[in-house]
C-alpha cells in the first residue's frame, strides 16, 4: 500500500438478504409451530350414521321368534325371519305398522340388519369404555366401545353439542345389560334417530328401563316388564322377548351422503359460425356450441361457481391445520433458496 493511499475499511455485505433471511426463518418457524398444535386440538372421528335400509320402518325384529306378555304397544313395524313364531299379539297391539312373518319384507329387513350391524361394528373407536360403567357419564359424539359386557346404571346423558345430526355408537363385545330405573337422557339436540347400540351378544333392558336408540344384537334381545325405547329393538338370529313395553321407531328419514360442490355451467352466445357461412342465424346443431354443455366447438362454456375439484370439504377442523403447514413449509422453501442466494452473492 502506497503511503498517499488512504486506508479504506471492506465494504459490508449486503444487508437485504440477511434480513430476509431471519424473517423468513421467524415466519416459517411461526407456522409449523401453530400448525402442529392445531393439529393436537382436531376433532375426533366423526361418526357415520348408521345405515339401516328397510329395517329402518321396524320398531322390533328377531330371527327366531317374537314372543310378548301383557300389554306391550309397538309403534312401528314388527318381524321375524328366518323364524315364523309371533305370539302374545294380543294382547300386544301394533300400532302404524304392519307384522311380517317370514316374508320377503322381513327378509330383506334381516339383510340390511346385517349391514348395518356390521358398519357398526367397523366404526373406528373413539374412546375405549371397557370397565366402565355408562351410569353418570356425559358423552358427545363419537364411538364408544366396551371390549367386554358393556352395563348402564343410572343415566347415561348424551349431548349433541347443537348438533341434530350428531351420531352416537356404543360397541359392546359382548352383551349390553341395564340395571332397572336406567335411562338415556339427550340434550342439546341429540337425536333417538342417531343413538345406535351394536351388541356383539345379547342384549337385556332392566325393569323400568327409559332406552333411547336403536338396538342391533347379534343374538337376543329381551326387554323386562316397562322398559320404554324410543328406538328400535333388532335381535339378527335369536329372539326378542317382550313383558309389557313401550316401543316407539323415532320415524327417521333415511341419511343422505353430503353434497358436493359441482360447475353450473352458464349459456353463452352462439357465435360460433358453421362449416358454410351464414349471417345472423345461431348454429345449434350437434357438434355446435349451444347452451347446454357437450358437444360443441368454439369457445368452451366456462363454470361458475364451486367446481368439484374432488376434495372433500374441509369440515372436520383439519383443513386451517394443513393451510399453516403448507404456509410453513413454504416459508422454509424460500428461506433456504435466498440462504443459497446470499452465500452465492457473498462468494463473488
Amino acid at each position: 500500500m502506497s503511503p498517499h493511499t488512504p486506508f479504506s475499511a471492506p465494504a459490508p455485505g449486503p444487508r437485504g438478504p440477511r434480513r430476509l433471511v431471519s424473517s423468513l426463518s421467524v415466519a416459517a418457524g411461526a407456522l409449523l409451530v401453530v400448525g402442529v398444535a392445531m393439529s393436537g386440538a382436531s376433532p375426533a372421528y366423526a361418526a357415520d350414521p348408521i345405515l339401516l335400509g328397510t329395517a329402518e320402518s321396524f320398531a322390533v325384529l328377531a330371527g327366531s321368534e317374537v314372543t310378548n306378555t301383557g300389554a306391550s304397544v309397538v309403534s312401528g313395524d314388527l318381524g321375524v325371519s328366518p323364524g315364523t313364531a309371533v305370539s302374545g299379539f294380543p294382547p300386544g297391539q301394533v300400532n302404524n305398522g304392519t307384522q311380517h312373518v317370514a316374508d320377503a319384507v322381513a327378509l330383506q329387513a334381516q339383510n340390511d340388519l346385517t349391514t348395518a350391524y356390521l358398519q357398526a361394528a367397523n366404526s373406528p373407536t373413539d374412546t375405549d369404555l371397557t370397565g366402565t360403567d355408562l351410569g353418570g357419564l356425559t358423552l358427545i359424539p363419537g364411538v364408544y366401545e366396551d371390549t367386554s359386557s358393556m352395563q348402564l346404571t343410572g343415566t347415561v346423558t348424551l349431548d349433541a353439542q347443537g348438533d341434530p345430526s350428531a351420531v352416537f355408537i356404543f360397541k359392546a363385545g359382548s352383551s349390553l345389560t341395564t340395571a332397572s330405573g336406567s335411562s338415556v337422557n339427550l340434550i342439546n339436540g341429540a337425536s333417538p334417530c342417531n343413538v345406535f347400540w351394536q351388541v356383539t351378544s345379547s342384549a337385556t333392558l332392566g325393569t323400568g328401563t327409559d332406552f333411547v336408540g336403536t338396538v342391533m344384537a347379534l343374538t337376543s334381545a329381551t326387554l323386562d316388564t316397562g322398559a320404554d325405547v324410543v328406538g328400535r329393538i333388532l335381535a339378527r338370529n335369536a329372539a326378542v322377548t317382550l313383558d309389557t313395553n313401550v316401543i316407539t321407531s323415532p320415524g327417521c328419514a333415511a341419511p343422505t351422503p353430503t353434497p358436493t360442490a359441482t360447475a353450473t355451467p352458464t349459456s353463452t352466445p352462439s357465435s360460433t359460425p358453421t362449416s358454410t357461412p351464414t349471417s345472423t342465424d345461431s348454429p345449434t346443431g350437434p357438434g355446435t356450441e349451444s347452451s347446454t354443455p357437450g358437444g360443441g366447438t368454439g369457445t368452451p362454456v366456462v363454470p361458475v361457481g364451486n367446481p368439484d375439484t374432488g376434495l372433500k370439504p374441509a369440515s372436520d377442523g383439519r383443513g386451517p391445520v394443513v393451510l399453516y403447514v403448507l404456509a410453513g413449509l413454504a416459508a422454509l422453501g424460500a428461506l433456504v433458496a435466498v440462504t443459497v442466494s446470499a452465500r452465492t452473492t457473498r462468494t463473488h
